[in-house]
């Protein structure tokens, strides 16, 4: 009987020792610099989430009411009236650049002397050039801001994960070294401090692939953007010089 309880008493103790550990009970043993780290990661991927919301919905919102605009633009026949209604597409680069170069079209017209020269001519539309310009420039800032940020975390997420792998990688062989002094290491001892530290690069991972895949997405949609602006302008262009700079 004697014997059966201590073989009992052995299988007990064996199943406690090989019991597996969850994720949540290998971090709560990682070390003060694996536990900054993930800590770090979780913000990194915190913001991404949070930009990519945020720039998703408000590049939607820009192309959305630039596609309403346009229609608009088209069809009125007074530029006033579509300077109006220029208003209520705040969220539209388009519209936009349209009405900074009506308020130097204006400007030109209310400055205007009766002279008709061509030089005249020339030289106000080189000014709602450059007027529309600018405000493809300060459009186009505006978009791709936040988004270097997803370029950010994603270039150094992995590498932040890395270097909290290897510090726990190597903080568990030093451990492995002070044990190996009193006895021999079975492999239970090796795999978790191993399975802990690459934690660290599970969750850098998870931070980055969603900020390259976002940083690409919205890049491809500013470019496009962009390009409708600088179309839009060579179109109200050719529009100025044939009706208003004669």
């Amino acid at each position: 009987m004697r014997d059966v309880i201590i073989v009992n008493l052995v299988t007990a103790a064996a199943e406690k020792a090989v019991e597996p550990k969850g994720i949540l009970d290998l971090l709560a043993d990682a070390s003060g610099v694996v536990m900054g780290t993930l800590v770090l990661l979780v913000l990194f991927s915190a913001a991404s989430w949070f930009i990519i919301g945020y720039k998703g919905f408000y590049l939607w919102r820009a192309k959305s009411e630039s596609i309403d605009f346009l229609d608009t633009f088209w069809q009125s026949k007074r530029l006033d009236e579509i300077y109006k209604s220029a208003q209520g597409f705040k969220r539209s680069p388009v519209s936009q650049v349209f009405k900074a170069g009506y308020v130097e079209l204006t400007k030109l017209k209310s400055q205007e002397d009766g002279s008709k020269t061509m030089s005249g001519a020339l030289g106000g539309l080189e000014n709602v050039e450059r007027a529309l310009r600018r405000a493809t420039t300060a459009e186009v800032t505006h978009l791709e801001s936040l988004v270097p940020v997803l370029a950010t975390i994603g270039s150094t997420a992995p590498f932040v994960g890395l270097f909290g792998t290897v510090w726990g990688i190597m903080n568990a062989f030093v451990n492995i070294n002070a044990l190996t002094t009193g006895g021999e290491v079975s492999l239970a001892v090796v795999a978790g401090p191993i399975a802990e530290a690459l934690i660290a690069t599970a969750i850098g991972l998870f931070a980055a692939i969603p900020a390259v895949i976002a940083y690409n997405y919205f890049v491809n949609r500013i470019r496009v953007l962009s390009s409708e602006m600088d179309n839009f302008s060579a179109d109200f262009l050719n529009i100025v010089k044939r009706h208003f700079l004669k």
